[in-house]
């Protein structure tokens, strides 16, 4: 059974079509380790029972023109599964069960897939080391009490611990790549509208985007060419030609242009992480791309930017949990005080943070002064973007500035937490694509991971490359099974 969930997911696709494999034979084998594995905490909430009865179902008719026959598949808990609980991570909606899915979610499987279970993730996707979950923080399981990274926590987690052949997560600031970086998997975040924001629970509504989490490249374009679609039901979906990710995927990259920017030579950045660096460009180099120093001068203002428009986006999204028509409820003597109880007990403490920040910059007096400023030098950093473009078809940077730190270590201290996003969060503001893949070890052989920021819609450039140089790096990770009863 092991040696099932070992496969990529490309493989067992393959296994499934020539009848090596069975739906339910694969079903059970992730469904056994899951259960072997509740020490890592990557799950809210399973749904084993049907998986087993709809890989039954798929194995007695089986349709191999779908792109993922018969593959279980967990996914964050930010999605909203029909008639399975969603909760975001968060206590206001441990009793939601939704009575509709989201459109990522409904592609995966109107492709064949099998929902598996819900992923925990950091309340309402707010954090970047999944602690803030009310259902307590994710294992990294290449080490005990290792943070996984946030908000996808509970999908890298499950993903490294080959708990599901591939996962999706959802990226507002990094929630993907970081995490990635951490675990040693590969984790893409799209262009902003290329996948439907319907029925993923909202943090911060123009930033927000899913995204799909693998072991490898390959499996990565499989399952983004399955999650991308225009979608009427979201205004902000972009309507535009899809590549077919996977079938056109190569490694022949030779010519094109990787421009690596100043500005994230960042102080107090460990040698490591510089080192890495250098080897990634020595790397794209040997793949046959031009390596060129580039300029994003507005980067350093990206981190205060984030963390004015984020939270205030936070703060209007999350009015809605006032636990009147769903999900948890406080007893009150009247409506206000309902409100107020519901709110204080409902929410965790790193979610009432932002709201009251985001609050705060909303409110009249300072309205001008951070929020207004804040959207202005957004559009700074995205010219500096398109200004670098007119250059180059791709940038390479650190995912993320240091490799998986220990639980609780950041948990006091919000300020050195934020830092943790200063590579990734100026490609949602700018609403990029971008992906991490695992590059090296630090040098307490934990994965550090490389990130390659895209063109707006050039997806395919981003896995091409990313692909090309997955097989120059030919990363390996040996996991100890510490986690296993």
């Amino acid at each position: 059974m092991s040696e099932i969930t070992k496969q990529t997911l490309n493989e067992l696709i393959e296994n499934v079509k020539n009848k090596k494999l069975s739906s339910l034979e694969i079903t059970k084998a992730f469904i056994e380790r899951s259960e072997k594995s509740k020490k890592l905490n990557a799950y809210v909430t399973d749904n084993f029972s049907q998986a087993i009865d709809n890989a039954k179902k798929f194995d007695e008719k089986p349709n191999f023109e779908f792109k993922l026959p018969g593959i279980p598949i967990a996914v964050k808990d930010l999605f909203c599964t029909e008639g399975t609980r969603t909760t975001a991570g968060s206590k206001i909606l441990s009793n939601f069960i939704p009575t509709y899915e989201s459109t990522v979610t409904k592609n995966i499987w109107n492709e064949g897939a099998i929902l598996l279970g819900k992923l925990n993730c950091d309340e309402f996707a707010i954090g970047s080391s999944n602690e803030t979950s009310f259902f307590g923080n994710v294992q990294n399981p290449i080490s005990e009490n290792l943070v996984p990274g946030g908000s996808s926590g509970g999908s890298s987690s499950a993903l490294a611990a080959n708990l599901t052949p591939v996962t999706i997560g959802t990226d507002t600031g990094g929630s993907i790549r970081q995490p990635a970086s951490f675990t040693g998997t590969v984790g893409l975040k799209p262009t902003y509208g290329s996948c439907s924001r319907y029925g993923i629970v909202a943090f911060a509504s123009s930033l927000d985007q899913a995204g799909p989490m693998s072991t490898n490249v390959k499996d990565a374009a499989l399952l983004l060419e399955v999650i991308s679609s225009f979608d009427k039901k979201d205004s902000t979906s972009i309507d535009f030609k899809r590549n077919k990710y996977s079938s056109e995927l190569t490694n022949n990259i030779k010519g094109l242009k990787i421009g690596i920017p100043n500005e994230y030579r960042v102080d107090g950045m460990p040698s490591e992480i510089e080192d890495l660096w250098k080897k990634g460009i020595d790397y794209a180099k040997e793949c046959g791309a031009e390596i060129i120093d580039i300029s994003l001068p507005h980067t350093k203002y990206a981190l205060p930017t984030y963390y004015i428009v984020a939270p205030a986006e936070a703060s209007s999204n999350l009015a809605r949990y006032d636990g009147v028509k769903y999900g948890f409820r406080s007893e009150g003597e009247n409506l206000i005080d309902m409100y107020e109880k519901t709110r204080s007990e409902g929410f965790g403490e790193e979610v009432k943070r932002r709201i009251l920040i985001g609050t705060y910059v909303l409110s009249s007096g300072y309205y001008d002064a951070y929020y207004l400023k804040a959207q202005k030098v957004r559009q700074l950093i995205k010219k500096d973007f398109d200004d670098s473009f007119k250059k180059v078809d791709a940038i390479l940077t650190p995912s993320a500035p240091t490799s998986a730190f220990k639980i609780g270590e950041k948990k006091d201290d919000p300020i050195s937490m934020y830092l943790n996003d200063v590579f990734t969060v100026p490609v949602n503001l700018a609403g990029l694509p971008a992906m991490s893949i695992p590059a090296g070890l630090d040098k307490n052989k934990l994965p550090l991971g490389l990130q390659l920021i895209g063109k707006p819609l050039a997806e395919q450039t981003l896995l091409n490359i990313a692909f090309s140089m997955e097989e120059k790096i030919n990363f390996k990770l040996n996991i100890n099974k510490w986690w296993e009863k």
